[in-house]
């Protein structure tokens, strides 16, 4: 659980600022569960710069609550909580130094999205938090006041959680609670996770990933985990000490960040998962008459694919389905092996490309037809779908023909403007597995939109 805040003082002398207002949020990774707001009588003048820049003055404070009248509430709100504050060393410093006036000991762990910003959005301009929210596309609204930076702030490590695909954030966050490793029984970890699309990952008593997985529903699939009988889930039910969890709304983004994070993590129990997710694969070729042909082959990284599939039977399932919906000849797609005509030209289903009636560049403009369908090669395109939220949609870029990444946006927002949409984006590896998810996905199931971009919408 954390504590987002942000302070607003009365400027001065190092250590001897008074609080002028406080916000915080408390959140628990996915939503925002508590919140908490006030001006603060800091029972000293405000300096006059900081009145420019806040727009708060001694007068607005006159019947403000003093810090003492609000320290309860600060307590019970941050209680089991690591603090998150964009420049969290100050905002620790500051509240310990007025719970040090009223002679209580105020200690709390931080994370500073100053510090996570550097390092998981390297390169931007600035990383003060108008100009760096502002560049990501999230709204701030009352710049310099308490609840609006809070707020700001809350949805910026909501992104840099999404963007930690190392989980960095979270296993440093299970380190620093050991309430939250030494959960007692299973039930009682599965009944804190959602009926939701999602990613999960399972963590030892250090903190570290020894397991990620992703369902269409975390807490069933977990149910499924926790009770099975098989030799690896034993070992799982007694390593595991907690599970946390990033909600998709997508299953194709679940799929994705699944196949990566156990790439890059390795986690001990996901073996299995670091191979290649795909054996089959769908090429082309022209034969000697002209007519372009398509086949089935063992997966081959040294020659380019028009589609992967999991399994020959999967493969082939799909060719005929291809083959249907084409009109094209079963011979020349390698479904029925003969030396004259197909099967389908004897009952009119086939033009006769398989006896060289019809004419080649009708058959391979129909191939070509099809191959621009399936394929993203040189496109730039986003994959819309469903979000975490239902005010927010799942976006995955394909630029240049190379999947990029994955980011979630307000539907609120203009996501055809180029730097927002780079700055959501958060970036993933372009490899085989990959555009095997990808394609795997488009072929068997629907997404809320698929919008084609100019070549010079995003560079």
């Amino acid at each position: 659980m954390y504590a987002i805040l942000d302070i607003e003082t009365t400027g001065g002398k190092y250590n001897e600022e008074g609080i002028t207002e406080i916000a915080i949020y408390k959140f628990d990774g996915h939503q925002v569960v508590d919140q908490f707001s006030s001006l603060v009588n800091p029972e000293k003048p405000i300096q006059p710069f900081v009145i420019n820049l806040t727009g708060i003055n001694n007068e607005m404070l006159r019947h403000a609550p003093k810090f003492y009248e609000i320290a309860k509430r600060v307590i019970e709100i941050t209680d089991g909580c690591i603090m998150v504050a964009h420049n969290a060393l100050f905002d620790n410093r500051i509240l310990t130094t007025e719970f040090d006036r009223l002679g209580y000991q105020f200690e709390k762990e931080t994370l500073c999205t100053v510090e996570l910003s550097k390092k998981l959005i390297p390169d931007m301009p600035s990383y003060s938090l108008g100009k760096l929210v502002r560049s990501l596309g999230i709204p701030l609204s009352d710049r310099h006041r308490a609840q609006g930076d809070a707020k700001a702030t809350v949805a910026l490590f909501k992104m840099l959680l999404a963007k930690d695909i190392s989980k960095e954030i979270i296993t440093e966050t299970l380190r620093k609670d050991p309430k939250r490793q030494l959960e007692p029984k299973l039930l009682d970890i599965i009944e804190k996770t959602p009926s939701e699309t999602g990613v999960y990952y399972m963590h030892n008593e250090a903190g570290n990933v020894i397991y990620i997985g992703k369902s269409k529903n975390i807490k069933k699939r977990l149910m499924q985990h926790f009770t099975n009988d098989n030799r690896k889930s034993k070992k799982i039910q007694l390593e595991v000490k907690s599970v946390t969890y990033e909600k998709t709304g997508s299953e194709l983004i679940a799929l994705l960040k699944e196949s990566e994070e156990i790439k890059q993590n390795k986690p001990l129990f996901n073996r299995a998962l670091r191979r290649t997710l795909f054996t089959h694969q769908l090429t082309s070729f022209v034969d000697e008459n002209g007519y372009e042909n398509l086949k089935i082959e063992k997966a081959d990284g040294r020659k380019k694919a028009i589609t992967t599939f999991s399994n020959y039977q999967q493969a082939r399932s799909a060719l005929f389905k291809i083959t249907e919906e084409n009109q094209l000849c079963q011979k020349l797609t390698g479904l029925y092996d003969t030396k004259k005509q197909c099967f389908n030209y004897t009952i009119k289903e086939c033009f006769g490309a398989c006896i060289c009636k019809e004419p080649i560049a009708e058959y391979n403009n129909r191939v070509k037809v099809f191959l621009e369908k399936r394929s993203y090669e040189n496109q730039n395109m986003l994959v819309i779908d469903r979000g975490r939220e239902i005010e927010e949609r799942s976006v995955i870029l394909i630029e240049n023909g190379v999947y990029r990444g994955y980011g979630f946006y307000n539907l609120n927002y203009q996501i055809n403007n180029p730097e927002i949409l780079k700055s959501i984006i958060n970036p993933m590896q372009n490899n085989r597995d990959a555009q095997h998810i990808i394609q795997s996905y488009l072929r068997r199931k629907k997404v809320l939109k698929i919008v084609n971009l100019s070549t010079n919408t995003v560079n």
